[in-house]
Parts: structure tokens; C-alpha cells; sequence
């Protein structure tokens, strides 16, 4: 009573009400009693800056009580360094009243009354009383989102499994070295590692014994490196080497025969000796190219020339590997007369609901079947493609595809959203949207039908053009996933902005909650993150009976994976909804 009794002495005596702009007229009584109620801090100020009411929940945040707030200055309630200027900051919003939602400035902080920076978010909104302007400023707590987005950043800087640098951010760290270089820093050397025969492990020995084998190797590899070198795993059986100085190229070749040694002893697991074996594919800066994608790619030949030449030895990259882009050349041919002909296939994985156990979607996978070449798997096309520009006419098959055989299946009554995977080179596209609603038009396809799937990476590249276009497809009523969740450098506050209803968590990071710390601890991280952000999290990659039960006692949304079935073609799936005991017609389940 006492603290209200405090803050309605502050208050204006005039008995006019209160206007939140835009809405009807409403009562003081009402506006505090509704504030109260707010989990987040909210301060009513004038236009002098004086506090005229705080709610309870500021006395959490600030260390204040509402009682003391009232009737002193709002710069109390700021750092040092914001208190001097604060106030053109009020005038300049007083002058041009527009609400101001969160998240659109970066690094507010209040000062507690123990002296303490408290990180928060605020959002802005105009009351008036009669003539008089006053401000509401509603203040959110972020301390906790952001310690979770920091996990989250520095886990994706680094493999969970083995503790070595990611493949993001040993990108990033070639790229630093390589503008050294430029700036007159001494050469550098690339290694690019790849296990030999590491699937003949996985199928043979179990994954787990994968697992132990890739640990074992970032093991052995750092006893060989200088302390100053960088070694990441870049994916799967992959590592990279990033030598800092490389002014004598014997040391890069000493270090790279070393590995090869090392990498060939035998290894004791499960009571069988395994010898891992690994190819290694060197390249030097700057002779062998002038930034890091150029260097990667060179790399990557040298490594495949070193397999060729009988595996388990290292490659040097010279011009004659140039062979090699002949070949990726001819790949680009034959993927061109596939989109043009009949090689292409879709084939379906499906979305269960972790509580439920119901099917409540499917993710298109794109299959090539080449007379010459037989099988290709994406993973070879699809970089084909996005290198040479294909993927725009390969996104556009898909989308064609899919929406076809969504068409077909609801005329056979089956209602089942379909996801497909959307890259960033279609993110730039003009008109991809009005394209896409034509296409739908075409199918008389319903927009919810379809889902699209945003890579991390490509969703926070040319953030605003990549956000404009977001915002257009969620208008027309698809639904939007940011797939591979974790393996990026995501803002939070850009991720609050996004109009996305699902965050796909990685495959790499299911791989090991069963057994891994560091991965149990990521999935707990995003699937929280996603509560917390009102997001949909979906775990693809699920393969074991002891990773579903991980994710469905954690709160998992969505699971996917080969533990339910494999991607199968359009004519198999209603065979496999029936085998899953979920049939999908009209009149069920619609997402």
C-alpha cells in the first residue's frame, strides 16, 4: 500500500486518462494493475526524465524498490557513460513517437543498484495524459539468453566430439592468416587430412567405435603440431592444418609424412587392432592461391590426388591437379542434362511428433540416378552445383517436384507438409517469392503445405536482404526452418527477428547426447533456446532408441531420421505411414 500510495504521488493530479497511442482511453488504476502483472520491468517516465511509476518486477532487475524508483531520475538507472547524453536520446523519440519493439539495439545494460551492468532489451511506447507525453518503457532481463547464446557460439566453435576447432571457425582463422599474408606476413602451409577407409570402421565396428577413432586421432595429431598451429575437424573424417608460418616448405612436408606416421599406427578397440590410415593434401601460400576458399579447394585436390596414388601417403597441389576440375567439369554436364531430363527423384523422410509419435511431415531429399555414373550423392552434385550456378535451376526442380506430388497425394486424400531445402544463391534471387506463389497457384497448393528450410548460414548472409525476403514468403503463408541450427554464427537478437517457426538442430550434435557431455549439453541448449524463443526444435539425424528417449525427456518438438525410416520414394510413403500407424486423411492431423 505504502509503495503504491509513493507512486501515485508522482503520478499527475489531472483526472484525464491515460492514452496508450493507438488505443482507447483507459484509467490509470488500470494501467498500473495490468503492468504489475508483467514478468518484465516497466517505468512510466516524463518527459524531464523523472521515474512516475515503476512496476514489482523492477525491484528484481534494478535492486530498486517501485517505491524508491518513483519520483527520482530514470539515469539513476544508467551506466556512467549513458547518463550525459540519455536525455537527446528522450527528446529525439518524444519528437517522432513510433513504437520501438526489442530487439533492434544491440548492448543496453541498466545499472543495479549494487553497482552491477545488468544486460536487457527494451521496448518503447507512448502514453499520454491529456497534453502531457510520457514514456513506457518495458525492460526485459536478457542475462540468461545471452550466457545460452554464448554457449551456443563457442560450442559451434568447436567440434563436440573431439574439441578441435570447427570447420566455421577455422575458416575464419584462415582467412585471418591469409590477410597477414597479404599485409606481408610470412607463408603458410594448409593440410587437409581425411581419414582412409573410415566408413569400413563405422559399418564394421558400430559408430560409437567411429566416434572413439576420430577422438583418438585429434589426439595423436596435436602431439605432432606446434603449439601455434591451428587443427580443426571440418566434418565426418575430415581435418585441416593451418601452419602460420610455413617460410620453409620442408616443415610442412615433414609435418605432413609425420601425420601419415602416426595416423598408420595400429589402434586397439574392441578387441580388434585398427589401422586408420589417413591422405593428406598440401597446399602453399601464396603460390597456390590467394585466399582461402581458392586454398581449401586446392587442398582438397592435393588430398584426392594422394588417395589415387595409393592412399595412407600426402599430395603436394601442383597445376596438373587441374585434371581433377575436368572432372567436376563433366559432373556439371551430366547434372545439367539431369534437370533438364527424367534422372532426378524426390524422395521422402518423415517428421514425427516426439509426444505424440505421429507423423506430421516430410523432408524432400533429392536423389540422382545417372546412366553413366549411377548413384551420386548429393554431397557431390550439390557443391557441383553451387559452384557452377546450377542450384538456382536445381532449387527450382525441387520446388517444382515437390509441389507436384504434394498436388497428387491430397488427391488421393493424404495431407502431409512437405520441406525442402532452400539455398542461399535462392535467397538472392529476384522474385523468388512471386515465383514460388506461382508455383503453388499452378499445384493449387496451399501455402502450409510447404515448408522451406533456411540454412543458419545462408539466413545471417546479406542479413537484410535475406530477412526482407523471409518476411515476404512467411506473408504468403509458408512455413520457415532454420536448418542446421548450431553450426553457425546466428545473432540472437537477429534470430528474434526472423519469422521463422523452426529451428532443425544439426545432425552432428545428436550424434553423441547418448554418451558425449558437450553434445547432451548443446541439444539441452538449443532446445531450450527454442522454448524460450517460441520456436518449434527439430532433431534430425536420429538413429538410436536412446537418443529419442534423450530428446523426448528434454522436450524435444520434432525428431527425424533413420530410426523411423530412411528417405523412400513418393509411391512408398503411404506404405510407410501405414507401417508407422499414422495414415495421414483428410480430417486428421493437419500440422
Amino acid at each position: 500500500m505504502a509503495t503504491r500510495q509513493a507512486q501515485r504521488r508522482h503520478m499527475p493530479r489531472a483526472r484525464a486518462p491515460l492514452e496508450l497511442a493507438g488505443c482507447e482511453h483507459i484509467a490509470w488504476p488500470q494501467v498500473e494493475a495490468l503492468l504489475n502483472l508483467l514478468p518484465d520491468g516497466a517505468l512510466v517516465v516524463d518527459a524531464e526524465g523523472q521515474v512516475l511509476f515503476a512496476n514489482a518486477a523492477m525491484q528484481a532487475l534494478c535492486g530498486h524498490s517501485p517505491a524508491a524508483l518513483a519520483g527520482g531520475p530514470l539515469t539513476r538507472l544508467l551506466p556512467p557513460e549513458y547518463r550525459e547524453h540519455h536525455h537527446l536520446h528522450m527528446q529525439r523519440f518524444l519528437a517522432q513517437p513510433q513504437r520501438r519493439a526489442m530487439g533492434q539495439v544491440p548492448a543496453l545494460h541498466l545499472w543495479h543498484r549494487d553497482g552491477l551492468r545488468i544486460p536487457v532489451d527494451i521496448s518503447l511506447g507512448l502514453l499520454r495524459r491529456g497534453a502531457q507525453a510520457l514514456t513506457l518503457a518495458v525492460i526485459r532481463d536478457t542475462r540468461d539468453l545471452e550466457a545460452m547464446h554464448a554457449r551456443l557460439r563457442q560450442l559451434a566453435m568447436h567440434d563436440s566430439l573431439t574439441g578441435l576447432f570447427s570447420r566455421a571457425m577455422f575458416g575464419e582463422l584462415l582467412a585471418q592468416a591469409v590477410g597477414q599474408l597479404q599485409r606481408g606476413g610470412p607463408p603458410l602451409a594448409v593440410l587437409l587430412v581425411d581419414l582412409d577407409d573410415f566408413k569400413a570402421v563405422n559399418d564394421g565396428h558400430g559408430h560409437h567405435v567411429g566416434d572413439a577413432l576420430l577422438q583418438e586421432v585429434a589426439r595423436r595429431m596435436r602431439q605432432v603440431l606446434r603449439q601455434g598451429d591451428a587443427l580443426a575437424r571440418l566434418g565426418g573424417d575430415e581435418f585441416a592444418v593451418l601452419l602460420r608460418d610455413a617460410s620453409e616448405a620442408g616443415q610442412a612436408l615433414w609435418v605432413a609424412q609425420k601425420l601419415v606416421e602416426t595416423l598408420s599406427q595400429p589402434w586397439q578397440a574392441s578387441h580388434h587392432e585398427i589401422f586408420p590410415g589417413a591422405s593428406v593434401g598440401i597446399v602453399f601460400a601464396p603460390q597456390d592461391g590467394a585466399d582461402a576458399d581458392t586454398l581449401m579447394r586446392h587442398a582438397d585436390l592435393a588430398m584426392y590426388r594422394a588417395k589415387e596414388a595409393g592412399r595412407n601417403t600426402y599430395a603436394v597441389f601442383d597445376q596438373r591437379m587441374a585434371r581433377q576440375m575436368e572432372e567436376r567439369t563433366r559432373l556439371h554436364g551430366r547434372l545439367k542434362r539431369a534437370i533438364e531430363g527424367d534422372a532426378l527423384r524426390l524422395h521422402y523422410q518423415p517428421q514425427l511428433c516426439a509426444r505424440r509419435g505421429t507423423v506430421v511431415g516430410v523432408e524432400a531429399l533429392l536423389r540422382w540416378h545417372d546412366p553413366v555414373l549411377g548413384e551420386v550423392a548429393p554431397v557431390r552434385f550439390i557443391a557441383v552445383a553451387e559452384q557452377s550456378g546450377l542450384i538456382q535451376r536445381l532449387g527450382d526442380w525441387v520446388l517444382e517436384a515437390a509441389c507436384r506430388q504434394i498436388a497428387q497425394w491430397q488427391a488421393q486424400g493424404l495431407w502431409l507438409r512437405v520441406a525442402i531445402n532452400i539455398s542461399a544463391q535462392q535467397l538472392r534471387q529476384p522474385h523468388f517469392a512471386a515465383r514460388l506463389q506461382q508455383t503453388l497457384a499452378r499445384w493449387q497448393v496451399a501455402p502450409q503445405w510447404l515448408e522451406l528450410e533456411i540454412t543458419e548460414t545462408a539466413a545471417m548472409t546479406h542479413r537484410e536482404q535475406a530477412e526482407e525476403l523471409l518476411q515476404q514468403l512467411a506473408d504468403l503463408g509458408v512455413a520457415l526452418a532454420l536448418d542446421d541450427f548450431g553450426t553457425g554464427y546466428s545473432s540472437l537478437g537477429h534470430l528474434r527477428q526472423l519469422p521463422i517457426s523452426r529451428l532443425k538442430m544439426d545432425r552432428s550434435f545428436i550424434q553423441g547426447i547418448t554418451h558425449e557431455a558437450a553434445d547432451a549439453m548443446l541439444a539441452r541448449a538449443v532446445i531450450g533456446l527454442a522454448r524460450t524463443l517460441g520456436k518449434t526444435v527439430v532433431a534430425e539425424g536420429v538413429e538410436q532408441e536412446a537418443q529419442r528417449e534423450f530428446l523426448c525427456r528434454e522436450g524435444c518438438d520434432e525428431l527425424q531420421g533413420w530410426l523411423f525410416s530412411q528417405a523412400v520414394p513418393a509411391e512408398e510413403v503411404p506404405a510407410l505411414l501405414q507401417r508407422l500407424g499414422v495414415l495421414q486423411q483428410r480430417g486428421g492431423w493437419r500440422g
